[in-house]
């Protein structure tokens, strides 16, 4: 993929136009946002971080919503593994540097908070990177359900935890519970051939 976010910015601001548009996916509805550079977002619009779409323009042909859209399809499909899509989002440079070690993170790769502060440089900096991860805001696509606790637990996820269980067994990790603290169970999955997932969505509590 291609990140081209290098610096902080207000979205939104006056010279720039940012369009959106709502896609179905197997884990629920999403909205997708996009600038002329790349997508801004992505979030389920039952997030309780979705922005407003206040000042957005609704599209239905836009070329970087649309690759956003059918890269998410063929990926849900198990037809893809990587996003090609640019990366356009707002956030401050520590966020960037999360967010761009996330995206180095390959399908099936886990990795802990602690994991992801050695590699940004900053060993001591777990909390603060579990605040990056958070405010991820383009979610899938970067992929901040791959971090998950030292010692395996799922912790959170900014989509719901049941959803976290669905998209890392879709990527070969199981998890017998959506707990916070439940423990992967397996793993390995990602060796074996694609096979089209089965996302059976809502779960049964």
């Amino acid at each position: 993929m291609v990140y081209t976010a290098v610096a902080p910015k207000r979205s939104g601001q006056p010279d720039e136009r940012i369009v959106y548009r709502d896609i179905p996916t197997p884990l629920g509805e999403m909205r997708l946002v996009a600038s002329a550079k790349g997508l801004r977002g992505a979030w389920f619009t039952d997030q309780t971080l979705l922005p407003s779409a206040e000042g957005w323009t609704r599209v239905d042909a836009d070329p970087i919503l649309e690759q956003a859209r059918r890269e998410l399809d063929e990926w849900f499909a198990g037809q893809r593994r990587d996003f090609d899509v640019a990366l356009d989002p707002v956030g401050t440079p520590f966020q960037h540097e999360v967010w761009r070690a996330l995206c180095a993170l390959d399908f099936g790769q886990l990795a802990s908070y602690g994991e992801l502060a050695r590699t940004v440089g900053r060993p001591k900096g777990a909390q603060a990177i579990g605040g990056a991860v958070g405010r991820n805001p383009i979610i899938i696509i970067i992929p901040c359900h791959r971090v998950i606790g030292a010692d395996t637990s799922l912790t959170g996820f900014g989509g719901g935890l049941p959803r976290k269980q669905a998209l890392l067994e879709h990527e070969g990790s199981r998890y017998l519970s959506r707990n916070p603290r439940a423990r992967r169970v397996c793993d390995g999955q990602v060796e074996l051939p694609f096979e089209p997932p089965a996302f059976d969505w809502p779960r049964a509590q």
